[in-house]
């Protein structure tokens, strides 16, 4: 680990060294890129600098133990160890998390795609309610989030909505989200009473820029259509919805948020990008023989990671068996303790496996 360390610390003074430098400086994307791994390896090596002072202090203790007769200093370098040696094990704890590989992508933007799953008309309802959760969620959070393309369900909220969500390490919290939230409650359309399930699957897709998947435009039909508002209200009359279809793969991907083609048309781009990404990393791991779970899954009922009970007022995420009994508080975009949580897990789980290779 200390070896681990060292080589961070050389990064981190080379990346200091880097920024000063005239033509860095003066290439705005690559001066950007390189702040945010300073920024990053900092917290990094000032760990470092504080475990290597605890670790001097701790060699200097023991030296005392082994050498020095006067009873007194004894006891000091004693009750001096019994206080380092916990903080030692508190900070190689915290720098193993830290050593953690990050996946790049983290700190990306964000697609975030909620369809209606089994359940009719409810389900659809639902999906109204988890965009309305996410929307609250990344307000709490000082996101961007914009609707890009939706279709309205026949009683309410949406069969499908797709939207960017724009801000810092987004892709990174929002990831954990992706898969079947399966709600329990008695429908609005219900008559008798009666306690409904029904569900709805929400995907999350790292944004992708131009230089980091390679798109045959040739490859890409460009359609324009009128767009529509949400709830049916017309926006504009004229062609400045932008629906693309990737041939090769069938993927089709549309926004109609702007009044402007070009912009629908840079919206429409990335996420077709972004989907394409996240098929070519599937099938590499798929190649490589690596276990990864789809992120979505059919949209079935049973095929879930999340239950939101009405009834009960309790929200239990099925993937680290965490319940919590304030259900409103949850809707209204309080969902960060779950992402703590599922990232905890994803971390323990990596170190588990660390351990064992």
């Amino acid at each position: 680990m200390i070896d681990k360390l060292e080589e961070i610390k050389k990064r981190f003074e080379e990346v200091g060294q880097l920024l000063v430098q005239p033509d860095v400086v003066s290439d705005m994307s690559n001066y950007t890129k390189l702040s945010k791994e300073y920024k990053d390896l900092e917290k990094i090596v000032v760990i470092y600098k504080e475990y290597s002072n605890i670790l001097s202090n701790i060699k200097s203790a023991k030296e005392v133990l082994k050498t020095e007769k006067d009873q007194e200093f004894r006891e000091l370098a004693k009750l001096e160890l019994e206080d380092l040696e916990p903080q030692q094990e508190e900070l190689e704890e915290q720098i193993k998390h830290m050593l953690i590989p990050k996946d790049p992508a983290d700190s990306k933007n964000a697609i975030l795609e909620i369809r209606a799953g089994a359940g009719g008309d409810e389900a659809a309802i639902f999906a109204g309610d988890l965009l309305r959760m996410y929307q609250k969620f990344a307000e709490k959070q000082g996101w961007s989030l914009s609707i890009t393309d939706f279709v309205d369900g026949t009683a309410g909220g949406f069969s499908k909505v797709v939207a960017n969500v724009i801000g810092a390490d987004v892709y990174g919290t929002l990831k954990y989200e992706s898969g079947v939230h399966r709600v329990q409650r008695v429908p609005a359309t219900e008559t008798q009473g009666r306690v409904h399930t029904s569900a709805a699957s929400v995907v999350v897709l790292p944004e992708m820029d131009d230089v980091e998947i390679d798109l045959d435009l040739n490859d890409v039909r460009r359609d324009e259509f009128c767009s529509s508002g949400p709830g049916g209200q017309s926006v504009n009359t004229t062609y400045s919805a932008i629906r693309l279809t990737h041939i090769p793969t069938g993927v089709v991907v549309q926004c109609q948020d702007q009044k402007s083609k070009l912009k629908n048309y840079d919206k429409a781009l990335k996420e077709l990008k972004s989907r394409l990404y996240a098929m070519e990393l599937q099938r590499h791991n798929e190649e490589v023989g690596a276990e990864r779970r789809s992120m979505i899954g059919s949209g079935d009922r049973s095929d879930k990671i999340r239950t939101y009970n009405y009834p009960q007022g309790r929200v239990t995420d099925h993937r680290i068996g965490m319940s919590v009994h304030n259900l409103p508080t949850v809707m209204d975009g309080e969902i960060m303790n779950f992402i703590d949580e599922l990232r905890m897990a994803e971390n323990a789980e990596k170190l588990k496996e660390g351990a064992m290779e």
